[in-house]
């Protein structure tokens, strides 16, 4: 029953997502929905059991099966664009598949129960930036986040005037998008990680994407919490935090509170178990 309990999130979280898998098989008459979703809940099960096993590089796992699985697979070989472009695109065709399921799931409704777990366990963009060598800021958050809404506006408009200009070989458009989009997000982010010191400025200031995951991640039901009788208020999971989150406020209003990506490098760096 002791080993059951320990390990009731990966066995959660691998439910959750064949319960998709399997709804969204049997609605749409398409078994590779159940592959696709049961891929993904296998791979994050499988970094949460590796993380409760102490193994260091459990995220980094998850983010590389998950992240290279979109962008190489979905992406590059099966056209898909998974960008944000991507889900505009498909939303205005009125067409419930691909990157609006995506986005249902992971962007929109599922951070009501993760929070922004996608930001830290199957982001293509972020897989890569984490590799470089600022895994947590060496100076204070900047007031660059308006940036955000900037991008978000921006990859509205475009498509919006593809349709507007009935632009021909609209899908073919969508995939070039894709590679060009990708391109200047990796760039902005590594230049973005030289100039500010940080590995996740690009998540902070320009993604996007955190537009759909902010507002909903308020409400996640997965939280990090700390335990006020067992914290020495040491500051090292503030310090250790790539998002300059305050994880010792219990309160939904904690500064960054939305900007939490589950990354777990509080709960591992802090002396008392308090988190």
């Amino acid at each position: 029953m002791g080993t059951l309990k320990k390990y009731a999130l990966p066995i959660m979280m691998l439910a959750v997502f064949e319960t998709i898998a399997i709804t969204l098989w049997l609605t749409k008459g398409n078994i590779f929905y159940l592959f696709n979703f049961s891929y993904i809940g296998c791979s994050i099960a499988l970094g949460i059991f590796l993380f409760i096993r102490e193994y260091k590089h459990a995220r980094r796992i998850v983010q590389l099966l998950v992240g290279l699985y979109m962008l190489v697979y979905l992406g590059l070989i099966c056209r898909e664009n998974m960008q944000i472009e991507g889900f505009w695109y498909y939303l205005f065709s009125g067409v419930f598949e691909a990157a609006t399921i995506h986005y249902a799931v992971a962007k929109i409704f599922g951070p009501l129960l993760f929070g922004r777990g996608w930001c830290g366990y199957a982001c293509w963009t972020a897989m890569v930036l984490d590799f470089l060598p600022w895994k947590t800021p060496s100076a204070p958050r900047r007031k660059f986040g308006w940036i955000r809404y900037v991008a978000f506006t921006a990859s509205l408009l475009f498509v919006v005037a593809l349709f507007l200009a009935r632009v021909a070989n609209i899908e073919k458009i969508m995939f070039r998008a894709f590679i060009v989009g990708n391109i200047l997000y990796y760039a902005a982010g590594i230049l973005l990680a030289f100039a500010l010191k940080d590995n996740r400025a690009f998540c902070k200031y320009v993604c996007p994407v955190t537009v759909f995951l902010k507002p909903m991640s308020y409400y996640s039901l997965m939280r990090i919490k700390c335990d006020k009788d067992k914290c020495i208020s040491c500051g090292k999971c503030r310090r250790v935090c790539p998002m300059d989150v305050d994880v010792t406020d219990n309160s939904r209003k904690r500064e960054n509170g939305t900007e939490c990506i589950l990354c777990m490098e509080c709960v591992r760096n802090c002396p008392k178990q308090a988190l």
